[in-house]
């Protein structure tokens, strides 16, 4: 990975391993299940050298190019990259929160699906799955699951799940989730795996009938939280939501009238000279040449439901996320911020030449712009 990434000294590349290494230990994940020590004995002469090797897992990979030098044509592609892929898992998890509960939804096939997982915590915080399965035990739940994979899939295996109805209510009969699934090939539940991106997940229609079982009062709860979530984020009518949120913890973009032509503006004698209170201000002002308060004064209404960063396109949002990083090496290297904010401002000009015909970053924005469409 060190000959794909275009580094040619080994203890440059390894200062990137442990940026990523320091970013899956703060993720809550165990460094050594993704980055595992390969060490190699090499003979020298009459003597043996230790070189240093690792073997790397998939999202070990992902985070050493997300941490890698932004100046590097193969790393900006890297990340354009990840961002493609990340789309095409078509899935956005937003949170909203019941009687102080955290519950996860799930926006996936242009449905709503709801934690199952999260909701069975309001009965049994440290065996949620144990509701689930005491839930699924019942003959009237598998009756309604049987109905609702009837009316939805037209994969539904109709046989085994007549096999499950007649034994559903008995002290014998036992089910599960995956066993649900795998069994009957349902679409309504849907289990996903990860120590903290899983958990089994029901089609709102499903999920608020578990959460009745739980409690009237809390279903009621839920429904209230579920429609405000509903009708203030609207998802934003953007399927594309997770993968920018990923790249660089903003938000994925439609493009706007307001910010969709802006080009990198070269920056003016005063904006070299004016000291920014905030660091996001000085990749603002280098990326868009401007601040986000003159956004949003020159964009009130837009600026009612979001910021700069919340209305422009994924062009401008790679480049923002390799700006951002490069900022932090800049701070670390002790330049003052109008040093900085020079040094971004040629960098962005240079990325936007490279990445503006990218074929990658083309097929993306034919994405958004279908995304328009619906």
């Amino acid at each position: 990975m060190q000959r794909v990434l275009d580094y040619t000294e080994w203890r440059k590349f390894e200062d990137v391993i442990d940026k990523a290494k320091v970013a899956c230990e703060q993720s809550n994940n165990n460094v050594s299940d993704y980055f595992v020590d390969a060490d190699k004995i090499v003979k020298t002469g009459i003597s043996e050298k230790i070189i240093k090797d690792y073997y790397l897992s998939r999202y070990a990979c992902y985070l050493i190019a997300l941490s890698g030098d932004n100046r590097k044509k193969v790393i900006a592609l890297a990340k354009t990259y990840f961002a493609v892929q990340t789309r095409k898992q078509n899935s956005i998890k937003i949170q909203m929160i019941v009687k102080d509960q955290v519950i996860n939804v799930l926006h996936y096939n242009n449905s709503e699906y709801i934690s199952l997982t999260d909701l069975a915590r309001y009965a049994d915080s440290e065996e949620p799955r144990l509701p689930i399965r005491d839930w699924m035990r019942n003959k009237d739940v598998i009756s309604f699951l049987g109905l609702w994979e009837t009316i939805h899939n037209e994969n539904f295996k109709g046989g085994e799940f007549t096999t499950f109805k007649s034994e559903a209510g008995s002290n014998r009969f036992k089910m599960s989730p995956q066993k649900w699934i795998r069994t009957t090939n349902a679409i309504g539940i849907i289990s996903k795996s990860g120590r903290y991106d899983g958990g089994t997940f029901a089609h709102s229609d499903i999920a608020l009938e578990f959460a009745s079982w739980l409690s009237p009062e809390f279903k009621l709860y839920v429904i209230q939280e579920f429609q405000r979530l509903k009708k203030k984020e609207s998802y934003r009518n953007k399927d594309d939501w997770h993968a920018n949120r990923l790249l660089a913890s903003i938000n994925y973009i439609i493009h706007t009238a307001a910010i969709k032509n802006i080009i990198i503006p070269s920056l003016t004698e005063k904006q070299k000279k004016y000291i920014y209170a905030e660091e996001a201000d000085v990749i603002n002002v280098a990326l868009f040449g401007m601040t986000a308060k003159e956004w949003r004064d020159l964009n009130p209404t837009l600026a009612e439901e979001g910021n700069i960063r919340d209305y422009t396109d994924l062009l401008h949002l790679v480049i923002l996320s390799n700006l951002e990083n490069i900022n932090a090496e800049l701070i670390e290297m002790g330049l003052p911020q109008s040093e900085r904010l020079i040094k971004l401002n040629s960098i962005a000009i240079k990325q936007i030449k490279l990445l503006n015909k990218n074929k990658t970053l083309e097929k993306l924005k034919y994405i958004d712009n279908k995304q328009l469409e619906k």
